[in-house]
């Protein structure tokens, strides 16, 4: 029997107040919409302990223990690799406005809410929603989803009890909601959220229809935001090396990302360039994305570049996936057979771009000439050495570093014949 419309309205005034009594404190828009540059990049949640690693890259100190003490060895922002014991410097100046905000909202700055409520809170607030995920209504699965959505930002310790109570068997159905798009934009950043633990991605891969279903929400979901955490969360899968095989043997995956690629706004560009990255990591995967005719695309973002939004936020991450197809001889092929002025505008953005950008500008030229052989070393050599030594000397510490590399190929003048592939 159909549940009355009063009784649901409590059943989602219950799920709220269950996650209000979880943190501790009544939910407020602005702590949910935190500072980006106040969220620990590992954990999304306010940094009240920043510290600096070598790679210049800010995280929470407990968040970055954690990384390092469970063997990693790369700065997870970056992938720059990290000595064993890496120094981890105070960042006073982001503590100082963590503290600041943490006046401004009235939320205590030495204690995380979440990390002093116990186990059993966790466990019962965990079965409560994954219950109403599992038996009810549509309104209360959306409602549930929404919460756990929410819950699954804060902590590792609540993504895991999340995870262990069984939520993701029953994200995954929603992601196949045309009737709901907001419970599909709900369960898709859900999945993303508690994807940030390593374990959690095993089982959003072992979830029946996960993988199909995260890629036809790319293709078509039912709001922006959806397909973009649909990408996003590709991608964060995909950081397993398996993971990469799988997804990319989807037909439907790639060219969804392309689509996204070529008609998302400036975050869902982002988020597919990221994605597409990292299948490409495989070759197989990055056979598939250079016959989708990703290279003439990614050459058109970068050499019109108008919109300084869209060129501070998206063209570093094309020309991080640029450099990755550059490096193979049918990558290189596109790139020389644009009728555009590729390399100056490749050189401009080495001269004029962001850190990064100058970093990732440089990276595709490296590829092209390791993949250009002699004939493209000495094609560069005759203009932008140098530019390579103002920046390897002036330049942030990754690209000075790769400014060094180039100039050193560039000098060498190598004699061996082009790479055929890679």
């Amino acid at each position: 029997m159909p549940c009355s419309p009063s009784f649901r309205d409590a059943v989602a005034s219950g799920l709220d107040s269950v996650t209000s009594r979880l943190l501790g404190k009544e939910k407020d828009d602005s702590y949910w919409n935190l500072p980006e540059e106040l969220k620990c990049p590992i954990s999304l949640d306010l940094m009240r302990d920043p510290v600096i690693v070598e790679s210049g890259h800010t995280y929470d100190r407990t968040s970055i223990s954690e990384w390092l003490d469970s063997g990693h060895c790369t700065c997870p922002l970056s992938g720059q690799k990290l000595p064993r014991q890496p120094p981890l410097i105070p960042n006073y100046a982001i503590r100082s406005l963590v503290s600041q905000w943490c006046d401004r909202h009235n939320v205590p700055f030495h204690l995380n809410n979440a990390a002093a409520v116990g186990d059993d809170t966790m466990n019962m607030t965990a079965a409560f929603l994954v219950g109403k995920l599992a038996t009810g209504s549509p309104q209360v699965q959306r409602q549930a989803a929404y919460e756990l959505r929410l819950l699954a930002k804060r902590r590792t310790e609540i993504r895991q009890c999340i995870a262990e109570a069984g939520a993701i068997p029953f994200l995954v159905p929603l992601l196949s909601s045309t009737s709901d798009s907001r419970a599909q934009e709900n369960a898709v950043t859900a999945l993303l959220n508690l994807s940030i633990n390593d374990n959690n991605k095993a089982l959003i891969m072992a979830a029946s229809g996960a993988v199909d279903a995260i890629v036809g929400v790319v293709q078509q979901g039912g709001t922006m935001a959806a397909r973009e955490n649909a990408a996003a969360l590709i991608f964060s899968l995909s950081v397993v090396a398996d993971y990469k095989v799988i997804i990319g043997s989807k037909p439907a995956a790639i060219p969804a990302l392309v689509t996204l690629l070529r008609e998302g706004n400036c975050r869902g560009k982002k988020d597919a360039a990221t994605a597409l990255y990292n299948l490409s990591v495989y070759k197989s995967n990055k056979d598939a994305v250079l016959k989708a005719g990703v290279v003439g695309m990614l050459l058109n973002m970068v050499l019109d570049r108008r919109d300084e939004k869209e060129s501070a936020t998206v063209i570093d991450d094309t020309l991080a996936l640029l450099s990755l197809l550059a490096g193979c001889a049918e990558g290189l092929e596109e790139i020389l057979g644009s009728e555009k002025p590729v390399i100056p505008a490749l050189i401009d953005l080495v001269s004029a771009g962001s850190d990064r950008g100058k970093e990732n500008a440089i990276a595709v030229l490296t590829a092209m000439c390791h993949s250009g052989g002699e004939a493209m070393v000495t094609r560069l050599a005759e203009s932008i050495i140098p530019l390579l030594q103002m920046v390897a000397s002036t330049g942030s510490c990754r690209s000075k570093r790769k400014a060094a590399s180039l100039l050193k190929l560039l000098r060498a003048r190598p004699t061996q014949s082009p790479i055929v592939n890679r």
